[in-house]
């Protein structure tokens, strides 16, 4: 008796291990962050049949972003459903019976498998929302952050769920593009990492891992390479056109790196560069630029403002 006894502990005990050992399967996600970014997460996501809650500060913004959401789900299903409109409008309509909107938060989470975070890159503001969540999750709930330049490590210091926690780098426009750069802290466990690489290849993109490392992949490429062409226009070495035509037709881009700049905003660049400068200031490929820091001085931040290095109508 005592020995069967033994024998089903240690199975019980294997068991636990095994179910503890086993990746989560994401059903159920929470997007915060109703803006382009956010609402492009929720949408790839209802779409893929997860059942998710799009989450902002007011019904307003929700609004807003339910509508951009439908009008981007028309002009998906044009193409991917082009000789069955019937299918499409059947596909449109269940993407958005698995997409739900809510004000708050700390009330939507608790049944949430996944906490993805698209808001403005700040770390307090990060920070804040971070500690305040998970209070209110369940202890499966892993937590990612969408940032591209901060560190994923300090943002899951703000909770007590480290090893539930890690980056999940979407491009935009997120229905459009295919990458997702998964991004593993030293703190986060294989099973969210799996779990996390799952849900991407789920939601129908390709996966890359990374460490957290300024930038990431893409970023930490991305960034210096623009500093370097803006350097390169500073010293008077070429004008800002001739290295946009030269990078388009030598490298084969589709844009310019000064295209580059003005379309993601020169502000959002500056912002990266100083906060990686202040990281390591002795590396030259972090240097500020003294035109980049003039031009967002002036509220010349690219395509948004009407003017950056180039002038738009």
């Amino acid at each position: 008796m005592a020995f069967a006894t033994r024998q089903f502990v240690r199975a019980a005990s294997s068991d636990a291990a095994t179910a503890a050992a086993k990746k989560l399967i994401i059903k159920h996600v929470t997007v915060i962050g109703g803006g382009l970014m956010g609402a492009g997460i929720a949408q790839v996501a209802a779409a893929s049949g997860h059942t998710v809650v799009l989450v902002d500060q007011s019904d307003e913004i929700l609004k807003k972003s339910t509508k951009g959401i439908e009008e981007s789900l028309k002009r998906v299903t044009k193409k991917k459903f082009a000789d069955k409109p019937e299918v499409g409008a059947e596909f449109i309509e269940k993407t958005l019976k698995n997409l739900t909107t809510s004000t708050d938060a700390a009330a939507v989470v608790h049944s949430t498998d996944l906490v993805i975070e698209a808001i403005v890159e700040n770390p307090e503001v990060k920070n804040e929302l971070f500690k305040r969540l998970d209070k209110f999750a369940p202890d499966h709930t892993i937590f990612a952050s969408n940032t591209s330049s901060l560190q994923i490590t300090n943002l899951a210091n703000s909770t007590t769920r480290q090893d539930r926690f890690g980056g999940l780098h979407f491009f935009n426009p997120v229905p459009m593009m295919k990458l997702v750069e998964v991004i593993k802290t030293p703190m986060t466990s294989q099973k969210t990492f799996e779990s996390l690489m799952d849900f991407s290849k789920a939601v129908g993109k390709s996966p890359v891992s990374c460490k957290d490392t300024p930038g990431f992949i893409v970023n930490r490429l991305l960034v210096p390479y623009m500093m370097e062409a803006v350097r390169l226009f500073e010293r008077g070495d070429a004008s800002k056109e001739d290295i946009d035509v030269a990078m388009k037709l030598g490298a084969g881009y589709p844009m310019g790196p000064f295209e580059l700049l003005d379309y993601v905003g020169l502000d959002t660049s500056k912002y990266i560069i100083d906060g990686w400068h202040s990281l390591e200031p002795n590396n030259p490929l972090f240097a500020p630029s003294p035109l980049l820091n003039k031009l967002v001085a002036e509220k010349k931040l690219g395509k948004k403002t009407g003017e950056g290095f180039y002038k738009y109508k």
